[in-house]
């Protein structure tokens, strides 16, 4: 299918084209993307934006699934309670490198003689409680990098002033039923694909967005043009598909 993405589900994708529709016939918009970079070259990436009368800006997010809402609809307050786990996190993770360099040091010495022996070999490593030091250790490594991933990917999409001001109207587009109107998020509004609005969008007054979404979609769209028609990229420069 013209211009879906390789991770994205077919439910997903027919989302997008009708959060497109949407845009078109409802809102009036003759300039419309997928996939739009609204801040910057590191900035998140709207699914659906579009430019309507009187230069508004709209902005869709497609969610095809509770779990898919739900990753977005965190606030900055729940970021801030995430981040402050992780010096609690480090600190673990040090005590048990500690407690394993002691074990190992332990493990390393040998049985007095007459003690009962530490393991069933001769190899330290085999030492019982150096070998649960390491498991431990392990374990604490381990909740460090889920911890550091999940703030690198810890979105407060729909409660980030910053994004909020991506757009003069900020929407959900989702199957119908999937989510109910008292869970939107303030400042947004629910479309179903059936091109209803459950709930209205405020605006919201935006100075000084329209000029930098228009280069924002036409990035977009030219971006989608060329992988719709085998352009390739390189530090050399495109490469074009054989004509016929």
């Amino acid at each position: 299918m013209l211009l879906k993405r390789g991770n994205e589900t077919t439910l997903t994708y027919r989302l997008k084209w009708s959060a497109w529709e949407w845009l078109h016939i409802q809102a009036k918009c003759r300039s419309i993307a997928f996939e739009v970079r609204l801040e910057g070259p590191f900035g998140r990436i709207a699914d659906v934006v579009g430019i309507g009368p009187e230069n508004r800006v709209y902005l869709i997010e497609v969610k095809s699934s509770r779990s898919d809402k739900a990753r977005d609809d965190h606030t900055p307050d729940d970021y801030r309670r995430l981040a402050a786990r992780e010096p609690v996190v480090e600190e673990s993770v040090r005590l048990t490198a500690g407690i394993l360099e002691a074990a190992a040091g332990y493990a390393r010495t040998p049985a007095p003689v007459g003690a009962p022996a530490r393991g069933d070999t001769d190899d330290w490593r085999e030492d019982a409680g150096y070998r649960q030091a390491l498991r431990d250790h392990a374990s604490t490594v381990r909740q460090k990098v889920r911890l550091r991933e999940r703030i690198a990917t810890f979105s407060t999409k729909f409660h980030d002033p910053a994004y909020l001001r991506c757009a003069h109207f900020h929407y959900v587009m989702a199957p119908a039923g999937l989510i109910r109107t008292t869970e939107v998020p303030p400042m947004w509004g629910l479309l179903d694909e059936h091109l209803n609005a459950r709930v209205e969008a405020p605006y919201k007054q935006v100075p000084e967005a329209t000029r930098h979404v228009l280069r924002a979609i036409s990035r977009a769209n030219s971006r989608d043009l060329m992988n719709a028609y085998g352009v390739q990229r390189s530090k050399e420069g495109l490469q074009f598909p054989a004509w016929e």
